[in-house]
C-alpha cells in the first residue's frame, strides 16, 4: 500500500516506558474505507499505538500521519477528523441517551440534527428519550459509538468495543461496525484481543505482538496462513513424541493427542508406520487446516517475523 492511499501510515514507532519498550519498530498502513482489525495479545502494544495516534502520547521515536500528513503538523486539524470509543463510554446516567448526545454536539458544534442522525445509525432512535440508566450494556456501547460518530468522523478509533458485553451486545455491536464504511464512509480502525470477532467484521488485519508487527494484510491472506495438521491420538504420547522427533517432526501434545504443524515432508500414512512400527497404538488419525486461531497463537506466542503481503 502506498503512501497516498494510507489513511493511517504508521513508520518504524518506538514507544517505552522508562526501561521497558511497549512499542518496538511498528508500522502499519489502514487503506480508506476499511475496517481494519488491530489484533494481538493483552499487553502487545495496541493500547499504546491508539493513545500515540490520538496525539495523547509522543512517540520516542518513528512518524505517525493521519489522512496524509504527519500528525505532529496539525494535530487538533486532524483528529478534528477522527472519532473514538476507547472501552466504556463516558455517560451520564441521569441523562436520557439524546441529552448525553446534546452535550457532546454542543462541544463539537455540528448541525442540532446530527444527534437524530447518529440515534438512527446505531439503533436507538426509539430509546431516546429514556435514562440511561436503564439501558443494557450493549445500548450504552451503541451511545457511545453514537457519541464518537457526532462530527461525522472520517476515522473512528475503537479500542475493545465488545469487552464485557454478553453474546447479545456483541453481535448489536458487530453488526453496527460492519456497517459503518458503507452507510457512514468512516474508515474504522478496531483494536482487540479476540480474533474470533474481529475476523467476522475486518476486510484488513494487523497483528502485533511484544510491541512489533508480526502480520499485515487482508483477511484472506491470513487465511492463506493455514497449514495442513496431521492430529494423532496414540496410547504412548511420551514414545509417539521420542519417534517423531527423531524424524524431523514438530509436534505439540496434550493429552495423549499430538498435533503435528511440521511433518518434515512425510505424509499421513508415514506418521502412521513410524508409530506403529515403533510399537505405539494409534486410535485416530486426521488432516485438518490449521484455523485462524491456531495462525494467531502462532504468530503471538511463538516467535515469528512479520508477515506482510506483498503490494499489489
Amino acid at each position: 500500500m502506498t503512501e497516498v492511499t494510507a489513511l493511517i501510515q504508521i513508520d518504524q514507532v518506538w514507544k517505552s516506558y522508562g526501561s521497558t519498550p511497549a512499542v518496538k519498530g511498528l508500522s502499519l498502513r489502514v487503506p480508506p474505507k476499511s475496517i481494519f482489525g488491530f489484533l494481538g495479545p493483552n499487553g502487545a502494544g495496541k493500547s499504546t499505538t491508539i493513545r500515540m495516534m490520538l496525539g495523547l502520547q509522543r512517540p520516542d521515536r518513528g512518524n505517525i500521519r493521519l489522512f496524509g500528513q504527519p500528525l505532529d503538523s496539525d494535530r487538533l486539524g486532524a483528529l478534528a477528523r477522527v472519532g473514538s470509543l476507547v472501552e466504556s463510554p463516558s455517560l451520564y446516567l441521569h441523562l436520557t441517551g439524546r441529552e448525553n448526545l446534546e452535550v457532546h454536539r454542543r462541544l463539537l458544534s455540528p448541525p442540532a440534527d446530527v444527534v437524530d442522525e447518529v440515534l438512527e445509525t446505531v439503533g436507538l432512535a426509539k430509546a431516546a428519550d429514556r435514562p440511561v440508566r436503564g439501558y443494557s450494556s450493549g445500548m450504552k456501547q451503541r451511545l457511545g459509538l453514537a457519541q464518537a460518530l457526532l462530527g461525522s468522523p472520517e476515522l473512528l478509533i475503537l479500542d475493545e468495543p465488545t469487552n464485557g458485553l454478553d453474546p447479545a451486545g456483541i453481535h448489536e455491536i458487530r453488526a453496527l461496525i460492519r456497517e459503518l464504511p458503507r452507510r457512514r464512509g468512516a474508515t474504522v480502525f478496531l483494536s482487540s484481543h479476540l480474533l474470533a470477532e474481529v475476523e467476522q467484521v475486518a476486510t484488513h488485519l494487523a497483528i502485533i505482538s511484544g510491541g512489533e508487527t508480526k502480520f499485515q494484510g487482508t483477511a484472506e491472506e491470513l487465511h492463506m496462513l493455514s497449514q495442513p495438521l496431521i492430529v494423532v491420538e496414540v496410547g504412548d504420547e511420551a514414545r509417539a513424541i521420542g519417534l517423531l522427533q527423531h524424524h524431523g517432526v514438530a509436534v505439540t501434545a496434550e493429552h495423549r493427542r499430538i498435533t503435528i504443524s511440521d511433518a518434515n515432508g512425510l505424509h499421513a500414512n508415514d506418521i502412521n508406520r513410524i508409530l506403529v512400527l515403533g510399537g505405539v497404538a494409534v486410535s485416530e488419525l486426521v488432516t485438518r487446516r490449521s484455523t485462524l486461531e491456531d495462525v494467531f497463537l502462532g504468530l503471538t506466542v511463538a516467535p515469528a517475523e512479520c508477515v506482510e503481503a506483498a503490494p499489489k
